[in-house]
């Protein structure tokens, strides 16, 4: 493992304005609204008739027939399973799949950071990524975990505007320190990405080569799965070398941010190849498949666009483009993460803010802003 160097002072290269946070809310709530209402205009008898199958427990009767959660379960499972059940569906599923793996260890990466420790929605992503996965689709996104970055992101500009020079020299909460954007442990750059291939990637993989009812079951779950192995790895990382448990500023090592990345970059590469060839032979999509694949994608749209927005408000167009421009390239999972690796580059909360910046702004209450200034404020 590479040691953990002292970041270089990048500086945003975009000017942009600072906007109040209920402003910045006001898009994430109309993408939610709009997320609802595009996917009740393009909701399908056949996905009504997947939960009325379920309700008079004629599909999956195993699992349709537990009481209260029953009819809800087999509904789920029965969607999921419609939805691989082609060629075209493997390869369009895979590349959404891909995209989740590049989101989760995004998410996941965020939440072992020093900085987001104190935000519960952040820290702990099990919680809003089950009930992502189970209820509410891009909307839990929108309405739920992107506010949460939003309002800490500002807490941590707020507080450093408060805190003034001595509180940027010497600050009492390691949480807005100069190590802020480090992992809390090196230990992390191994479980995340164990925790991302074995919990994520290869229930997925199951239940596309599967698709049996079993192996969507399974696959629905994957947050717990993730979480259990990441914290299993971690206490082993940490038995075995003492010195995992220092902090690491993830991207001044290398082969960490490889480590890191490397599991959803390859899948998104491999899934946007199959899916570029599975255009290429006809297309065997039953009307079952055709309805469950059309909402799930619509979903996936109106998350990519939030994510989108959630970059942009963070650090500016300049990565929005590259993650867009990888996305094309190389497949929407390693597009989220090459964008956010970048953008790690070239948005650096803790040091937006440094002592002489602090000084010339209480020294000039006319100062208009500048590429320095963050959208949040």
């Amino acid at each position: 493992m590479d040691s953990p160097a002292r970041r270089p002072q990048h500086r945003p290269q975009h000017a942009v304005h600072a906007f109040s946070l209920r402003y910045l809310l006001v898009v994430p709530i109309l993408l939610a609204g709009l997320t609802g209402y595009v996917l009740f205009q393009h909701s399908d008898t056949n996905i009504y008739m997947i939960y009325s199958q379920c309700h008079a427990r004629s599909r999956i009767p195993w699992l349709s027939h537990i009481p209260l959660v029953g009819s809800l379960a087999c509904f789920l499972v029965s969607f999921f399973e419609e939805a691989v059940a082609s060629v075209r569906a493997f390869g369009l599923m895979g590349v959404i799949l891909s995209f989740l793996a590049g989101l989760l260890t995004v998410s996941t990466v965020e939440a072992a950071r020093i900085c987001n420790s104190p935000s519960v929605l952040i820290a702990y992503p099990t919680g809003p990524w089950l009930v992502f996965d189970l209820v509410g689709g891009a909307i839990v996104w929108e309405l739920v975990i992107i506010p949460a970055f939003f309002h800490r992101s500002r807490k941590i500009i707020a507080a450093r505007r408060q805190g003034g020079a001595q509180q940027l020299a010497a600050p009492s909460d390691p949480t807005f320190g100069e190590d802020m954007r480090h992992l809390n442990k090196v230990a992390e750059t191994v479980a995340i990405p164990v925790a991302v291939a074995i919990g994520f990637v290869v229930p997925a993989l199951v239940m596309l080569a599967l698709g049996n009812p079993i192996a969507v079951l399974v696959w629905l779950f994957f947050p717990v799965w993730v979480s259990l192995v990441r914290q299993a790895v971690r206490r082993l990382a940490l038995a075995v070398r003492e010195g995992w448990s220092a902090s690491l500023h993830l991207e001044s090592s290398r082969r960490a941010l490889l480590a890191m990345y490397a599991v959803p970059i390859v899948c998104s590469i491999l899934s946007y190849g199959a899916f570029i060839w599975s255009l290429t032979q006809p297309d065997d999509r039953k009307e079952m498949t055709r309805a469950t694949l059309k909402f799930i994608t619509i979903d996936s749209f109106f998350l990519g666009l939030t994510v989108l927005y959630w970059i942009l408000v963070e650090a500016g167009w300049t990565v929005v483009l590259v993650m867009v421009g990888a996305s094309l390239v190389l497949g929407p999972g390693a597009g989220i993460c090459i964008g956010w690796i970048y953008r790690e580059q070239t948005v650096d909360p803790d040091r937006s803010m440094t002592v002489v910046a602090v000084g010339a702004r209480r020294g000039s209450d006319d100062a208009g802003p500048s590429e320095e200034t963050p959208l949040l404020s």
